[in-house]
């Protein structure tokens, strides 16, 4: 006879479990502790099996009787509902296992052995450990649009608007790895591309006035700090490069007889090697640096240690010691420096500009075309502006 629910509620303890049938199989056994368990018996080649259903009433008798009727549907479609059970087990156990910080983890892990550079690599991983330390250890399957928009709101709040939108790149990307993989099914940063501020785009400051201009070097020239500062300084107006190719060059990259400079692909920004014409001033500067720092791999070894660079500090650090305040003039600004009076000098096609600066072209048929690097020109117009920072110097005299 099928048990109702005052009867389940009725049922004290014994000194030995017993059971109470129901029907179909299902019973419920009482336990000496007052537990009362829901089993199922049921038979399947030629063996007697019982699937545990939980306890009662968490288990509230329908829901007994539900999960028996499943577990029959089974059995009549020729499974074992105990083994599907603890297939399903098994899988939720994974599931929760692939949190989005072990995903996060396995992304890094990929970057750093395709060989992304060390700056990059920091980047990265500081990005994503905001994300782990407010979703990491929920399963990548359960995080939600709503929950990364909530982590990228209080970056937001801060007031730092660009870090948000990398951040929310970043954890894309885990997501995107995530999908080929087979462990998340879709990425849902792509439902959240329009729903940060935008940030205002201001451009790194930096002086394009000649006179201004040699007035600046004229400053760097007197620098009274290190000498491996103020030649850095001097180098990056010559040379161009961005300030982390500079601090992080090596004294193997550098070919004094043939005046070349060749910049690994792993350091640069696009991850293509690049080849830099030196001027004689750079080969003047980088022979008085040799006296200095020769006895380091790095051509500007930090004073701590000559295993290591200088920060990237030291330089805009160094301009501002020398008066010129952020919105004046940046390490990387000797950058527009060039490129704004070497194009407007007409003398020099704007490909070997951009082919000095290292940037890549935008449009991809213009690309495929253009595989030359502007070798020949590039060493005449370095030769150019090198003698015409020197004239601006001696413009600037007082």
């Amino acid at each position: 006879m099928p048990l109702s629910d005052a009867q389940l509620r009725a049922l004290k303890p014994k000194e030995k479990p017993y059971k109470v049938s129901d029907f179909d199989g299902l019973y419920i056994t009482v336990t000496p502790s007052g537990s009362k368990l829901w089993h199922l018996k049921y038979r399947i080649g030629g063996r007697e099996k019982r699937l545990s259903f939980g306890a009662y009433p968490s288990v509230a008798l329908a829901d007994a009787r539900k999960l028996k009727d499943e577990a029959r549907t089974i059995l009549a479609a020729g499974g074992d509902p105990g083994v599907i059970k603890q297939e399903r087990k098994r899988a939720e156990r994974e599931r929760w296992g692939i949190t989005f910080a072990a995903q996060a983890d396995a992304f890094i892990d990929k970057a750093r052995r395709e060989g992304k550079a060390a700056a990059t690599m920091s980047k990265t991983e500081w990005l994503l450990q905001m994300a782990c330390s407010e979703f990491g250890a929920t399963p990548i399957s359960e995080v939600t649009a709503p929950m990364i928009l909530a982590c990228l709101r209080r970056v937001e709040a801060k007031g730092n608007y660009e870090t948000a939108r990398r951040l929310r790149a970043k954890i894309g990307a885990v997501f995107r790895y995530a999908v080929a993989n087979g462990l998340a099914e879709t990425d849902p940063t792509y439902a959240l591309r329009d729903a940060l501020i935008r940030p205002t785009v201001t451009p790194r400051a930096a002086i394009t006035e000649p006179r201004a201009l040699g007035e600046l070097l004229r400053a760097v020239d007197g620098f009274h700090g290190q000498a491996t500062t103020r030649i850095a300084l001097q180098l990056l107006a010559v040379l161009v490069q961005r300030p982390g190719e500079l601090r992080n060059a090596k004294w193997d990259e550098f070919d004094l007889v043939q005046q070349i400079w060749s910049i690994p692909g792993e350091r640069m920004k696009m991850r293509r090697p690049h080849r830099v014409p030196l001027p004689d001033q750079a080969i003047d500067l980088i022979r008085a640096l040799q006296t200095v720092s020769g006895q380091s791999v790095f051509l500007f070894p930090s004073l701590r240690s000559l295993h290591r660079p200088i920060s990237e500090n030291t330089l805009n650090a160094a301009l501002r010691r020398l008066g010129y305040s952020g919105q004046e003039m940046t390490a990387h600004g000797f950058r527009a420096t060039f490129s704004t009076l070497a194009n407007e000098s007409g003398l020099w096609n704007p490909d070997a500009i951009e082919r000095q600066l290292a940037h890549v072209e935008t449009n991809a048929v213009r690309r495929a075309y253009d595989l030359g690097e502007h070798w020949e020109e590039r060493r005449k117009m370095m030769d150019w502006w090198s003698d015409y920072l020197d004239e601006q110097r001696r413009l600037a005299n007082p």
